[in-house]
């Protein structure tokens, strides 16, 4: 039996992959957009049994070549460029390609764990797996969210499900393995580039209501999200659509800080508070993007209420806690 996980070398899906490797398993199908074939950096040091263009994956799983032989899809595969303003592509991505894999799964009685996102919730104030708060801002959003409610419709259709389908809504995800995503890569991870280029972090000033750098997102850490990800795995009893985050805000102050402090702790420097960071000028605030207004999720925070009632007890790491690794970890790997 083979374990099957789609955008796998992708941000998430690759950390997915490596995590499956330590746990001993090695008959993994890995399903990936191969028109961008540099990704394939983010499986060298992981172990596969075959890779497969998302095509041709699409064709066979249809045709039936998979039927009997997976235990598990791990869904990760999707355009996650929230800017992408092309909404057959994006639907055709996100919304037909798990609707396929949601049909087959059901029908074969393979467990689904599948990546939502926190961009269904737009720009409320409140995170709950709720439909009342949901209200997307742009189509990437709305591709997730049209996903999530077939969930929930079949979910309610039947009372059950035939085997464990689960969604993912993740927050702001950051860590090892994302810089082929380039603009849309983390936070953290441009904030790395930019001090080791120009010796400087960048952070929009004040916007909706808040100062400069003080908009707050719930930023987790990639390798909390793989260890959710495996909790649900290795729980195929448990269904449904749950927040991954901290279920702590905080600031791109913070955020901005800890990964100077991390740079700096490269070359021996003892680590500075965001006033002096600031004065020094190795933090710089620029205007607000005219093009992200409307479009800005200036405070997310994941209620985490239904994940740990769920059985998800482990903690999840702080910005001061996991930046510092991610930045050792761009150091190493260049």
């Amino acid at each position: 039996m083979y374990t099957l996980v789609t955008g796998a070398a992708g941000f998430i899906g690759s950390n997915l992959v490596k995590a499956l490797n330590e746990r001993g398993v090695r008959k993994i199908i890995a399903v990936d957009n191969l028109t961008r074939s540099d990704k394939f950096r983010n499986l060298v040091d992981c172990d596969i049994a075959d890779y497969l263009d998302k095509e041709e994956f699409l064709d066979r799983l249809v045709g039936g070549d998979f039927d009997g032989d997976v235990d598990a899809i791990l869904h990760q595969g999707a355009c996650s460029d929230t800017l992408e303003s092309d909404g057959r592509y994006m639907m055709e991505n996100n919304y037909r390609y798990s609707l396929a894999i949601l049909d087959w799964c059901l029908d074969q009685e393979v467990p689904l764990l599948y990546a939502s996102s926190a961009a269904t919730y737009g720009g409320g104030r409140a995170f709950r797996e709720e439909r009342p708060l949901e209200a997307p801002l742009n189509v990437y959003g709305y591709s997730k969210f049209l996903f999530d409610q077939i969930v929930r419709q079949r979910l309610a259709a039947s009372g059950s499900f035939s085997s464990q389908v689960v969604g993912f809504r993740y927050f702001n995800v950051y860590g090892p393995r994302e810089s082929h995503k380039e603009r849309m890569a983390s936070v953290a991870f441009h904030h790395y580039r930019q001090f080791r280029s120009d010796g400087k972090v960048k952070l929009f000033d004040g916007c909706d209501g808040y100062a400069a750098g003080e908009q707050r997102r719930d930023f987790v850490y990639v390798g909390d999200v793989t260890r959710v990800n495996l909790h649900f795995l290795d729980h195929p009893e448990k269904s449904g659509i749950f927040n991954v985050g901290t279920g702590r805000a905080q600031t791109f102050n913070e955020l901005a800080a800890a990964s100077v402090n991390g740079c700096r702790a490269l070359f021996g420097d003892e680590p500075l508070p965001l006033a002096q960071l600031v004065a020094q000028g190795l933090i710089e605030y620029i205007p607000f993007p005219a093009e992200l207004r409307g479009k800005y999720q200036s405070f997310t925070e994941a209620d985490l209420s239904k994940l740990r009632k769920a059985g998800y007890d482990a903690p999840f790491a702080t910005l001061e806690e996991a930046v510092p690794q991610y930045v050792e970890w761009l150091n190493t790997h260049g």
